[in-house]
């Protein structure tokens, strides 16, 4: 496939990022937007080969990520030392049939459907919780996501995954971390939260042992 140069996927005209700024502007949920470096943002763009007309453009060109709710929401842009992966470094050598866009500190990813979860949702956005290991329908498109990461009531949401006290727990993290849970969130004795053992560790790390687990279980 030939790439489009930096110079195609720069959109001056109708730049995505007025969008999204304002869409944090009226946030209802606290944002904080990553700082970038150039080299960064540029390379994280031309590997992603998508226009900055668009959010997802938008976000990695002109971020190095965004935090959301104190850090325990995490929006991929172009890495930054706060949270350092790019989108598409971070989707090396994952599945191909979807894109991990964001995830959050429990172990919970978002993934943009490029065909792994059926032809008719292509490009809405699927949730792998934490708590049952399953891929989740959210029938939103990235927009529609990011809009719901700024002003979504996050409180309600992730009821099930919170405990008193949590922010300060959350905010000490990178945007490289997550809290591993013992027992288990996905078995009977891990559904209290609040009593689980947590552990911060690096966020790849708690991927890569969910998906272990789920492959096992599937079979």
């Amino acid at each position: 496939m030939i790439k489009r140069p930096l110079s195609e996927l720069i959109n001056k005209q109708e730049p995505g990022w007025a969008l999204v700024t304002n869409w944090i502007k009226e946030a209802k949920n606290k944002v904080q937007i990553l700082p970038k470096t150039q080299i960064r943002a540029d390379s994280a763009l031309l590997a992603a080969q998508v226009t900055t007309r668009s959010p997802m453009g938008a976000i990695i060109y002109e971020t190095g990520g965004i935090l959301v709710d104190n850090g325990w929401l995490r929006i991929l842009g172009s890495g930054c030392p706060a949270m350092d992966r790019d989108l598409m470094g971070w989707n090396q050598d994952k599945q191909q049939g979807f894109l991990l866009v964001a995830d959050d500190v429990m172990g919970g990813f978002y993934a943009l459907n490029g065909g792994d979860f059926g032809s008719e949702s292509i490009g809405k956005i699927f949730y792998f919780a934490p708590d049952n290991l399953r891929w989740e329908a959210t029938n939103k498109t990235y927009s529609e996501f990011l809009l719901f990461c700024f002003s979504g009531n996050l409180a309600s949401y992730y009821k099930n995954l919170r405990w008193k006290g949590w922010e300060q727990e959350v905010q000490v993290l990178n945007g490289n971390q997550g809290l591993a849970c013992y027992p288990f969130l996905f078995t009977k004795e891990g559904k209290n939260v609040a009593k689980n053992m947590r552990k911060a560790v690096p966020i790849a790390e708690i991927w890569g042992m969910n998906q272990d687990i789920k492959r096992q279980l599937d079979h």
